[in-house]
């Protein structure tokens, strides 16, 4: 490893990802160092190792790093799809395939868009919301409630245990222990629950999709299955809240773009993945070599971790021409979603209810802006806003009674 490469201090106060510091390093060389071993930093060298099988998933042993090797935690952690490689991976994908299908989440688009109206008509007429809690929050959770077949009511408890389950992103995981297992439990609860009650019944919807899923006739375990639930609850509400709070703050910084998709809502899918190309929630993708590997000039050792940066790549001048935000654009694929074996699997679902939210948001909250006073997570890692209050031009109501 080159000693004249950049260092990039990922622990340092007020670090961020999209820094000039990145981007400087970006120009000097294609990947620079970290605290946790290497920062891949361009477009084609990260789509490269991304598709490299011999990289796995570098979060798997999360838990394990901060001395979490048993317990509630631990074990559920082993099972999930994103800790499992090589062959029980490809079976763990291709069993939960149909349940992620267009053909099974497809038909849930109109509700997608009458949720969405349906939030929006609470705070329409004030001119101004905490875009969060108002919106961000209840939208990903009820799409959660939706998808699994629970009552809408229950998407705020949903909601609570998520976010409890969330801190096991935290450097503080450990002190955070007791909580990240209460969320963890709570979400365990419920998809046992779900699992049970579509057990013996014809129902194709997700979940039932799912419980009669089967490979070459080998069908999907308790734990597996109780793992893949499980995963949807925290993840698609996480990432998806916080993915749509910062496609808000670039429309912001972006009012003729705002204003571009409220006139042509067609541009919806476009608008998704230029958003998730600038501003991802997911700020790096990390994977783990699972034995000794050169590319390029470098070797690297089995064992490292490898942290590739969504955002430098992402605007990358040797793959894009201009990198401004522009929803008309079309784009090489971006890193939002991962890449590779580890690809996210429910992307169809996000891309889906994202799309819906963006359109309905354009075109009923013109000239729309992000107060100053938003608060964030840090710019690494996962980061999303942790409070958004947002202003418009006040418009009326579109739901009817009677």
């Amino acid at each position: 490893m080159s000693n004249d490469l950049a260092f990039l201090d990922f622990n340092k106060v007020g670090f961020s990802i999209r820094s000039q510091e990145v981007m400087a390093a970006r120009e000097a060389h294609w990947y620079a160092k970290t605290p946790y071993s290497i920062a891949v930093l361009r477009y084609e060298d990260a789509n490269t190792l991304l598709k490299d099988k011999r990289l796995y998933q570098g979060t798997r042993k999360w838990p394990s790093h901060y001395g979490i090797t048993e317990g509630l935690l631990s074990e559920w952690w082993k099972t999930m799809l994103l800790s499992v490689e090589g062959a029980d991976h490809l079976r763990l994908r291709k069993l939960a395939g149909p349940a992620f299908s267009p053909k099974t989440i497809e038909p849930m688009t109109p509700f997608f868009a009458r949720l969405a109206n349906e939030l929006i008509d609470e705070f329409c007429e004030r001119g101004s919301c905490e875009f969060m809690s108002e919106f961000a929050e209840p939208f990903s959770a009820r799409v959660i409630t939706e998808l699994l077949g629970l009552p809408k009511d229950q998407w705020r408890t949903l909601a609570d245990f998520a976010t409890e389950l969330g801190y096991v992103f935290s450097v503080t995981i450990a002190n955070d222990l007791p909580v990240i297992e209460h969320g963890l439990q709570g979400i365990i609860d419920i998809s046992q629950k779900l699992i049970e009650e579509r057990r013996g019944t014809d129902k194709d919807d997700f979940v039932g999709t799912l419980v009669k899923a089967h490979v070459d006739g080998e069908l999907i375990t308790e734990e597996e299955l109780l793992g893949l639930v499980s995963m949807i609850v925290f993840a698609g509400f996480d990432t998806t809240r916080n993915q749509i709070g910062l496609g808000m703050q670039t429309f912001s910084s972006y009012p003729d773009q705002w204003e571009k998709l409220a006139d042509n809502p067609e541009l919806g899918r476009l608008a998704v993945e230029e958003v998730m190309r600038v501003n991802p929630t997911i700020t790096w993708v990390s994977r783990e070599a699972s034995e000794d590997i050169e590319y390029k000039e470098l070797l690297i050792p089995q064992g490292t971790t490898v942290h590739l940066l969504t955002i430098p790549a992402g605007s990358d001048p040797r793959k894009f021409e201009s990198s401004e935000f522009n929803i008309e654009a079309e784009r090489a694929p971006h890193f939002g979603f991962g890449g590779g074996m580890h690809h996210c699997i429910g992307h169809y679902v996000a891309r889906l209810d994202m799309k819906e939210a963006f359109k309905a948001l354009a075109s009923r909250l013109p000239d729309m802006r992000v107060s100053a006073d938003s608060t964030y997570l840090p710019d690494s890692g996962n980061t999303g806003p942790t409070a958004m209050p947002i202003t418009f031009t006040p418009t009326k109501r579109l739901t009817t009674t009677g």
